[in-house]
């Protein structure tokens, strides 16, 4: 992996444009002349508790806690590393940057890799234009565009056209000064097994050129125009640049609307990909195939929380919806199902059924675990005492995979009735299957395992956004005891402190804040847990009295919301007064932000 001098990073930080990186994530609001803020990209909320400052280039959220510069919101919002960052934010602000030189054998690496990929992008160059300006390729032309789909968007795609000749790309990469290996481990030529000679590894097909996440090319994906031309695909190999089980197609151009979107279709095919996004739907990336890879899920996990499934209604489509509710089991990611008739795929939709049809299957998604369990039921023979085992068997698996709530309970019943079993028949042979309820593919807002606790405990669950602000307060007023003693007086334990545990803590610190692991109750131990984990953010919080500030009217202002809320429900006439005073609130806890801004401190780099 490169590493690249201070100079170039520090010239990447400055030509980035702040607001346009993080407004691919978040919707932002000017709130002053050096302040942006906004909903946080990192937790749910309902309150803007994000800001960022355009200036120094930092962000914080004072609801969740996260911190940092441009480098590390690419990182945690792109999941990389921090060189992959770097060359993420220069690519963005169109700066180059420069590589240390200190290990001979992996600046020879990248040098080839370099060349490789310039080789690459040249070649990808030859074919678009062939495409476009040869007589031989207006089969190719006519057949895409019989497919409906229009210049634009295969010119945004670099489609091309891999002449009919043996050694037309060869010759002219050759005569640009690249060499037989070079062609060879870019996967542009390969060598005759007859005799030692080598020549286009494409020839006669349409090319969809295949990018990494920085819109780099690093290989083709290219389809047969002729029925005795087989393979019908034919991708490059694996190789230096290219990996094909870590490839998704059109990942570099489907990333900023997947992130604003919230969402990532996935189809199978390049035309469905090239489909979708000239019918609006620019959150669309292609498997180029069935065979879905831990990679490939891993890409699209950072891509989006939400997945939806358009792949053909045929077994291999279902196949690889299996497969991939089986690789997203404990990730935060939720997959949906978009229905498509078998035989029908998504480019298919849009030629008949135009843009508005194919953007109604997508909002009309189900949740995975419902559309296994209907197929399953579908196809099962329930007239026999063995069909109906087998079916049991295969729906047992899909529902354990559903976290517990309204969804499965819907299953349970459905299953329940077609089988002939008692609802809580059903549930308990539900949750007898290992790891029912862990979640797969669950997403949206339930409540789901966090990861393990520490010393092997259970899993924790996930806090809900009130209780981060009440634990986040609670750890800045052991880290600010002096600001912290009037901060707690002006707090109602019962109003504002929806968790158990964090009210008993509040009623402890307000007794021992110079000293909070003191005076601990010996049969307590979820307040012992918390109380240490509050000992230890104390530690990493921007300690400072304004950034406490900004959390009590945050909590204030979920008490209000919560006074709203019963109010409305009841039908009281305190709606207005409610409102109003979170009105006030609000002015409060925007002062206080700006206030807090002044003092987020720039984070370290590496």
């Amino acid at each position: 992996m490169p590493r690249y001098t201070d100079d170039s990073k520090e010239r990447a930080r400055d030509a980035v444009d702040m607001v346009a990186l993080v407004s691919a994530r978040t919707e932002l609001r000017r709130a002053g002349a050096n302040r942006f803020t906004g909903l946080c990209p990192f937790h749910e909320e309902r309150t803007p508790s994000f800001g960022i400052d355009p200036v120094k280039k930092v962000y914080h959220c004072f609801g969740c806690g996260a911190s940092g510069d441009v480098f590390s919101f690419v990182m945690e919002t792109e999941g990389a590393d921090f060189t992959g960052a770097l060359e993420l934010v220069a690519d963005r602000a169109g700066v180059t940057l420069e590589p240390v030189v200190d290990d001979p054998q992996a600046e020879a690496r990248r040098r080839t890799r370099d060349r490789l990929m310039e080789l690459l992008d040249r070649a990808a160059g030859f074919y678009e234009r062939f495409f476009w300006e040869s007589p031989e390729a207006a089969a190719a032309r006519d057949y895409l565009a019989g497919r409906g789909l229009s210049e634009e968007v295969l010119r945004q795609f670099r489609v091309g056209y891999a002449p009919s000749a043996w050694d037309k790309l060869f010759t002219r990469s050759r005569s640009a000064g690249f060499s037989d290996e070079e062609l060879h481990g870019a996967g542009l030529a390969q060598r005759s097994r007859q005799r030692d000679a080598i020549y286009d590894r494409f020839r006669a097909r349409i090319m969809f050129p295949l990018a990494d996440r920085r819109g780099r090319v690093v290989g083709f994906g290219a389809r047969a125009l002729r029925d005795n031309q087989p393979p019908k695909y034919l991708n490059s190999p694996d190789g230096p640049v290219y990996h094909k089980g870590r490839q998704l197609f059109g990942l570099h151009l489907a990333r900023a609307a997947a992130a604003k979107e919230g969402a990532a279709i996935v189809v199978e095919g390049y035309t469905d990909v090239l489909a979708l996004h000239q019918a609006g739907l620019p959150n669309t990336v292609g498997l180029m195939g069935t065979a879905l890879t831990e990679d490939q899920i891993s890409e699209l996990s950072q891509l989006a929380p939400r997945i939806e499934l358009a792949l053909d209604a045929d077994a291999a489509g279902e196949e690889a919806m299996v497969r991939a509710a089986a690789l997203a089991r404990g990730r935060r990611l939720e997959l949906r199902v978009v229905p498509l008739e078998p035989g029908a795929d998504p480019a298919d939709i849009v030629a008949r059924d135009g843009t508005d049809e194919i953007a109604r299957r997508v909002r009309e998604s189900v949740p995975f675990a419902r559309f296994r369990v209907t197929r399953i039921l579908e196809l099962a023979q329930l007239d026999s005492g063995d069909g109906r085992d087998r079916a049991l068997a295969g729906v047992r698996s899909a529902l354990a995979a559903q976290p517990e709530g309204v969804e499965r309970e819907e299953l349970v019943r459905q299953v329940a009735s077609r089988l002939g079993l008692s609802e809580k028949l059903m549930a308990s042979l539900v949750l007898d299957v290992p790891g029912a309820g862990r979640g797969v593919g669950s997403g949206g807002a339930r409540r789901t395992p966090a990861g393990p606790a520490p010393g092997g405990s259970e899993p924790r669950l996930a806090l809900d956004s009130h209780e981060r602000t009440e634990r986040t307060f609670l750890a800045l007023c052991i880290a600010l005891p002096e600001a912290a003693r009037d901060a707690l007086r002006k707090l109602s334990l019962d109003e504002h402190f929806t968790n158990a545990t964090a009210r008993r803590a509040a009623a402890h610190l307000g007794k021992h804040l110079t000293a909070p692991l003191e005076g601990l109750p010996p049969d307590d131990d979820e307040l012992a847990k918390l109380m240490a984990e509050l000992t230890v953010r104390a530690g990493r919080e921007p300690a400072d009295p304004a950034t406490l500030e900004v959390q009590l009217q945050q909590l204030e202002l979920n008490r209000l919301d919560r006074r709203v809320a019963a109010a409305r429900a009841a039908g009281s006439a305190d709606v207005d007064e409610h409102a109003t005073a979170r009105s006030t609130v609000k002015d409060r806890f925007n002062d206080a932000m700006d206030r807090a801004m002044d003092v987020v401190p720039t984070p370290p780099q590496e």
